[in-house]
């Protein structure tokens, strides 16, 4: 190997190991993350970590952006296995609420209280959209199949927002189906942290899969998805 491939393969390995210092940080500060600490964590001075991250900011943005992208990830393989359109509504929702449970504190770093002081840039967008974009396909589909049940048209200025909405979710579908889903999307992420933050504590403790599931097709009903 080159010595220009040895570094990039040492650069590869300590940004990584960065990341990995950072995400043990986010398990005991939150997103309140400090690169000294994180320094200290890996061995190396602070101002050595500038070399590979510009700032605390773009540190978070690697994390997000790679929380992003594994629960992104893991929705798709369990949707790309459900052909139906009901049913793949219900396994992706599982799987991101399972994803959650196993990394709480990525979990809040993405979908939790906003950092203070932090501006998620651009690079964000692709990967945060992952997610709305499966329940997008899942929209389009059913109603590709006649497979959501007509109701009466939604009124009001938030219409033509929807509207433009729609050209990222399919041709043809009416604002009523793209806020209905966009509706679902805030309704998953939000049944999932009142389940990791405490909010079910003292009232669903021993079957809070049974009841995400019976949230998530109240969800599909207000869709319509039939």
């Amino acid at each position: 190997m080159s010595a220009s491939g040895v570094r990039a393969r040492v650069r590869a390995e300590m940004t990584e190991e960065i990341k990995a210092a950072a995400r043990r940080h986010l398990a005991t500060d939150g997103a309140n993350l400090s690169l000294r600490a994180v320094a200290r964590e890996v061995g190396m001075a602070s101002s050595a970590v500038y070399r590979y991250f510009a700032s605390r900011d773009d540190l978070l943005t690697a994390l997000i952006i790679e929380a992003y992208d594994a629960v992104g990830a893991t929705a798709e393989r369990v949707a790309a296995t459900v052909e139906d359109p009901l049913d793949r509504w219900i396994a992706l929702s599982h799987a991101v609420r399972e994803w959650a449970i196993a990394e709480p504190h990525q979990w809040a770093l993405i979908y939790g209280s906003p950092v203070p002081g932090y501006q998620a840039p651009r690079d964000t967008v692709g990967p945060a959209s992952r997610v709305i974009f499966l329940i997008a396909a899942v929209v389009r589909d059913a109603y590709g199949m006649n497979r959501i049940a007509e109701r009466e048209p939604i009124q009001g200025r938030y219409v033509e927002e929807l509207a433009a909405v729609a050209e990222h979710f399919g041709e043809n579908l009416p604002p009523r189906v793209v806020g209905a889903a966009m509706a679902a999307f805030i309704h998953l992420c939000g049944a999932v942290s009142a389940e990791l933050f405490g909010q079910l504590n003292n009232s669903i403790e021993d079957d809070r899969r049974g009841f995400f599931e019976f949230q998530m097709r109240g969800a599909a009903t207000f869709i319509g998805l039939t």
